[in-house]
């Protein structure tokens, strides 16, 4: 599988103009290498755009790189630890006592494995990546999964990690067909490094993997979106759904 490759190229989408391309200011300077099954996320706090890892045109990186829009630059950071991987996730969170923002990564795919019981965390004050090891057991936490999610989610006041479905068996025709998906959700207590499954009050959505999800705020709480996704009969869907916290 080929990825695209704009070399280091950002599509910016302004509702009164449409779409732009913008090269980096620095096209001679390193940027992210053209892939596919990579993870992205913002920070409001620093303005600034993450992405990680995922699958060039062959093996899987561990790569993280942040991207100013401001200044339009990309600037390289530390390798994340752990077996290269595509289909992670990652979320900013703040984090108390500076009060920046952190990156959090956990789940993917080795190419061997569904990778789970880590979110490893990244500093932007230390340059450096902190591991939070759980068991992956479907108790005590999730189980390994990759092509999931992972969103910030404020409940009360509080600030958690939320994370749900994904697939956790691969499928034997790889990317061309769909394996076993998890259909379960769960909330990670940042403060106490603890897990809870989250319960459905009523029907949820189909088990899925390769979704689209995100927090938006209703009547002031968040709230997650979830569009679309790949089941595990290998169809393509486009329901929407959302979850609040009660």
């Amino acid at each position: 599988m080929t990825p695209i490759e704009e070399n280091g190229g950002i599509w910016k989408y302004t509702s009164s103009t449409g779409w732009e391309f913008i090269l980096p200011k620095y096209p001679s300077t390193s940027f992210p290498l053209g892939r596919s099954y990579h993870a992205a996320t913002a920070s409001q706090a620093e303005g600034l755009i993450y992405i990680h890892a995922g699958c060039p045109e062959s093996g899987r990186l561990s790569d993280l790189w942040s991207y100013n829009p401001k200044e339009n630059v990309w600037i390289k950071l530390p390798d994340a630890p752990g077996a290269s991987r595509g289909g992670s996730s990652i979320c900013c969170f703040e984090e108390f006592q500076s009060r920046t923002n952190n990156v959090a990564r956990m789940n993917g795919y080795s190419g061997t494995e569904e990778i789970g019981g880590i979110i490893d965390i990244y500093s932007p004050r230390s340059h450096s990546w902190e591991r939070v090891v759980f068991d992956p057991n479907g108790i005590e936490g999730p189980g390994p999964r990759s092509v999931g999610t992972l969103l910030t989610v404020r409940i009360e006041g509080k600030q958690y990690l939320f994370t749900m479905f994904g697939e956790g068996r691969p499928s034997p025709l790889g990317h061309a067909g769909a394996g076993r998906m998890w259909d379960d959700a769960w909330i990670f207590d940042i403060e106490e490094k603890s897990w809870q499954k989250v319960e459905w009050e009523t029907i949820g959505p189909a088990p899925r993997g390769w979704f689209a999800a995100d927090v938006i705020e209703i009547e002031g709480k968040d709230v997650v979106v979830l569009h679309g996704g790949l089941g595990e009969d290998n169809e393509r869907l486009g329901d929407v759904w959302l979850l609040k916290f009660n």
